[in-house]
């Protein structure tokens, strides 16, 4: 059934193309907000992948399994060439004069990623990680594809997929732990101040006694 799904795309069918939207849009919604950490985002990348798939439909081989990791790819090429395209946008916009009481743009993106709640425990790992770490991440860890599918996903050999997880885990490990030790150091405060305000610590000298003289 899923080798006549490919053929019936490729051959620019509209109805299968539905199937294939409704079977995978919430796929590359999940991993398009991974990448990008922002629901509106999410939803315009959505909308780009799969315009960009039906351009590309003719390169579909009639022959294989899921279309799952082909859809993901364009979905992380797709992100990818937003961001550029934003970068571009924000250096022009910076290389115009400014004018009183004109906000910058960036101001609303950077507090629609602040409100995503969902990924706030680990913002700070995530903006340390590379692109290409953060893109094998959100594949084979939160949309689950193995080794190969992601490998197909990203174009690159799966010795390089391996390579990049086992960086990114140990990188992620390691933040981790610094936040743990942070939060107990953080949690080990508040009782060292109600012991100093409750007079837990020793006074420098001690009140002379009335009638010891």
């Amino acid at each position: 059934m899923e080798k006549n799904l490919r053929a019936r795309i490729r051959d620019g069918d509209p109805e299968a193309f539905g199937e294939l939207f409704d079977a995978c849009a919430r796929s590359v919604y999940n991993h398009a907000y991974r990448l990008t950490g922002d629901w509106s985002t999410a939803e315009d990348m959505v909308s780009l992948t799969f315009l960009e798939a039906w351009r590309l439909r003719e390169r579909i081989d009639p022959e294989g399994g899921s279309l799952r990791p082909w859809l993901l790819g364009i979905a992380t090429n797709t992100v990818r060439n937003a961001r550029r395209a934003a970068r571009r946008h924000a250096a022009a916009v910076n290389r115009l004069p400014r004018q009183e009481g004109v906000r910058d743009f960036a101001d609303d993106v950077a507090s629609r990623i602040d409100d995503a709640g969902l990924l706030a425990s680990v913002t700070t790992a995530l903006k340390a990680l590379r692109r290409p770490e953060r893109e094998v991440l959100a594949l084979c860890v939160w949309s689950g594809l193995d080794y190969a599918a992601a490998a197909e996903a990203l174009g690159v050999p799966v010795g390089t997929v391996r390579s990049r997880l086992s960086r990114t885990r140990k990188k992620l490990a390691a933040a981790a732990d610094k936040a743990a030790q942070k939060t107990a150091e953080e949690s080990r405060e508040p009782a060292r101040r109600r012991a100093q305000m409750s007079g837990g610590r020793t006074p420098a000298a001690r009140p002379i006694q009335e009638g010891n003289r």
